[in-house]
């Protein structure tokens, strides 16, 4: 069963940006100023679900005083429902204009790919390749480096593999974990290696798990990245690090940050390609969709 964490997590994925940010085109503000447009998620109300084309689909009813109607909007990353209304007194009325949109609902969440859990017989990808998941049983085998390893395919024309070993009930979790411990060690590298270059060090490298951006670089000099580029290619994840590792020197989108991502990364636009066709899909894997149970 979900966590509460976990439901909000899931819930709410839009939140503020600051500048230093690696952000979607689609969120940017005025291309003259290239700095990333502030967001303040407006408060939480109220959980819901609807059904939509025969599942539920999780909703959340925030309240804006500066909204002058109701206005609903669909999470494409996660396909999930926002709500937002003028007033804290208008649960049922946001509610019940939301199910008035139900087809505009419907052809919105239709294009959102479906979650896929971290479980046995998932497909995930993994450094840009796709995996298959596999329990290897309680036990870990002899010569596995963890619980957690990837396999090449045993057959010409399989997947390659990440086993996991232990109880059944924390697959998901061993995965996740393993992913992290992949992503922080691929990112520190390859950050320190472009931040080097440009004649500069972070003081700090974190991994977290975010949806608004892949990853941002703050005025202590701290670079932070989305765990979730170790699923990307490799080039994509170099991309991300040369970027940041870039607003070391230049804390902005002008012409002289970008002749540095250039200098580290000639071909740096075939990967921001790749991030904005391909990017939303990320944020499926491991996601565990909550039910109505899970807010009882």
């Amino acid at each position: 069963m979900a966590s509460l964490a976990m439901i909000r997590s899931y819930l709410s994925r839009l939140f503020g940006l600051h500048a230093g940010s690696w952000i979607p085109p689609e969120l940017m503000s005025s291309p003259a100023t290239g700095k990333p447009a502030r967001r303040r998620a407006p408060a939480l109300l109220q959980t819901s679900f609807m059904q939509i084309d025969g599942r539920m689909v999780p909703v959340e009813i925030r309240h804006n005083p500066r909204a002058r109607r109701i206005i609903v909007r669909v999470d494409l990353t996660m396909g999930s429902v926002q709500i937002v209304a003028p007033s804290r007194h208008s649960f049922s009325q946001a509610l019940s204009f939301a199910k008035e949109q139900k087809a505009w609902i419907a052809e919105r969440l239709s294009r959102v790919p479906p979650p896929v859990p971290f479980e046995p017989g998932a497909r995930i990808l993994y450094r840009g390749v796709e995996h298959l998941v596999c329990h290897a049983g309680l036990r870990r085998e002899s010569g596995a480096p963890g619980p957690v390893w990837a396999v090449p395919p045993s057959e010409p024309e399989g997947l390659p593999e990440i086993r996991v070993t232990g109880d059944p009930d924390f697959v998901s979790r061993r995965i996740g974990d393993w992913l992290r411990a992949q992503a922080k060690e691929a990112l520190t590298l390859r950050a320190i290696q472009y931040a080097e270059g440009f004649g500069v060090r972070p003081s700090r490298i974190t991994v977290r798990d975010t949806s608004s951006r892949w990853g941002s670089c703050a005025p202590s000099r701290a670079l932070s990245f989305s765990w979730r580029l170790i699923l990307a290619p490799p080039h994509v994840l170099d991309y991300v690090a040369a970027h940041e590792a870039a607003h070391l020197r230049e804390m902005n989108h002008g012409p002289r940050f970008w002749a540095l991502v250039a200098q580290a990364m000639p071909d740096y636009k075939v990967a921001r390609r790749w991030l904005e066709r391909h990017g939303p899909s990320l944020h499926r894997y491991g996601v565990s969709v909550p039910t109505p149970d899970d807010l009882g």
